[in-house]
C-alpha cells in the first residue's frame, strides 16, 4: 500500500490528537511535534474537520480535538477521509485475469488490518495482535 505524504501527515496528526490531555489542541503544537510543515497541516485539519472526524474551535483557547473518542476512530476511517475509496482490480485479460484477484486480496488485507488498529492503540503504543 502507497500512502500519500498528506495521508501520513494526517495520521501522524490525528495520533496527536489521540495522545493529548482532554481539551482543544492548537495546531502549532502538532506541527511541531510531528515536524509538519504549518501550512500543509492546516490543509490537512479543514479535511479532516470538514469529514466530520475532528472538531475545532478559534481563539486563543482554540485548537482542535477529536470528534469520537480514539477508541472509535480506526486508521482506516484516517485513509478513506485522505485516499478516498480503494480503486478496484479491473483491467486484466487473459492469462494475467488471476492478478486482479491477487490485489483484491492484498487490498482487502491492508483494509482489515488498518480498521483494526483504532487511534486508541496508536496512542497507548500497542498494537492489537495483526
Amino acid at each position: 500500500m502507497r500512502l500519500s505524504v498528506r495521508t501520513q501527515y494526517a495520521l501522524r496528526a490525528a495520533a496527536e490528537l489521540a495522545a493529548a490531555a482532554p481539551g482543544p489542541v492548537p495546531a502549532e503544537r502538532i506541527a511541531a511535534a510531528q515536524r509538519i510543515p504549518r501550512r500543509f497541516l492546516d490543509n490537512i485539519l479543514l479535511q479532516m474537520r470538514r469529514a466530520g472526524l475532528i472538531h475545532s474551535q478559534r481563539g486563543p483557547d482554540g485548537g482542535y480535538w477529536l470528534a469520537r473518542p480514539a477508541e472509535q476512530i480506526t486508521l482506516a476511517d484516517v485513509v478513506l477521509i485522505m485516499e478516498g475509496a480503494p480503486q478496484d482490480s479491473e483491467g486484466f485479460h487473459g492469462v494475467a485475469e488471476p492478478l486482479g484477484a491477487v490485489w483484491t486480496a492484498l487490498r482487502d488485507h491492508e483494509q482489515a488490518t488498518l480498521a483494526e488498529v483504532t487511534l486508541a492503540h496508536i496512542a497507548a503504543g500497542s498494537l492489537p495482535p495483526l
